[in-house]
C-alpha cells in the first residue's frame, strides 16, 4: 500500500525536513516487507491566497485517484500507536492501494474535504503547526510499521 502525505506548504531545508526524510525512508525499509509504501510527500500551495477552499481544492487533487483520504484534523479520532499500526495493517490487508493522509494549512482543512474523508485522524487535543505535523506523522508511520514487524523500536 502507497502511503501519500498530501501537504499544504513547501518546507524548505532544515530540522523538519531532514527528521522527515529520515523516518519516511525508515519507513519504506521496515514497510516495504509488509506491503507498506513507499511513502511520498506531496506539496501543494495557494499562491492566489483563496484560503481554506482553494487549498482544499489543491489537496484534492494531490490526491491519487481511488486513494483512501485520511485527513489530520484535532476534531479527528485519537487513538494509540499500536491502535494506529492496527488500522494500517488493515487497510493494507483490505487491499487498499493508496492511502493519502491529507494535512491542511494554517487554517485546517476545508470542511468539505473534510467530509468526503474516509477517515479522520489526531494527533493529540492540542493544535499542531502543520509542518510539525508532518514530522509527527512520518514518525508514526515509521512506528506502525516497527510495532506491525515486531521491532523493538515501540517500547510500549
Amino acid at each position: 500500500m502507497r502511503v501519500h502525505l498530501c501537504a499544504v506548504g513547501r518546507l524548505r531545508a532544515g530540522p523538519e525536513r531532514d527528521l522527515i526524510d529520515d523516518y519516511l525512508t525508515r519507513f519504506d525499509r521496515t514497510g516495504r516487507g509488509l506491503g507498506l509504501g513507499p511513502a511520498r510527500v506531496h506539496e501543494v500551495e495557494d499562491k492566489k491566497g483563496g484560503g481554506m477552499a482553494a487549498e482544499g481544492a489543491l489537496l484534492a487533487r494531490a490526491v491519487p485517484d481511488g486513494a483512501m483520504t485520511c485527513v489530520l484534523d484535532e476534531r479527528g479520532t485519537r487513538m494509540s500507536s499500536p491502535e494506529f499500526a492496527q488500522m494500517l495493517g488493515d487497510w493494507r490487508d483490505q487491499g487498499r492501494g493508496d492511502l493519502a493522509f491529507v494535512i491542511g494549512g494554517a487554517d485546517g482543512i476545508d470542511p468539505a474535504l473534510r467530509m468526503r474523508a474516509d477517515a479522520s485522524l489526531s494527533l493529540g487535543r492540542m493544535v499542531w503547526p502543520h509542518m510539525l505535523v508532518r514530522v509527527m506523522l512520518a514518525e508514526q508511520l515509521y512506528r506502525a510499521a516497527s510495532i506491525l514487524a515486531g521491532s523493538p523500536y515501540h517500547r510500549a
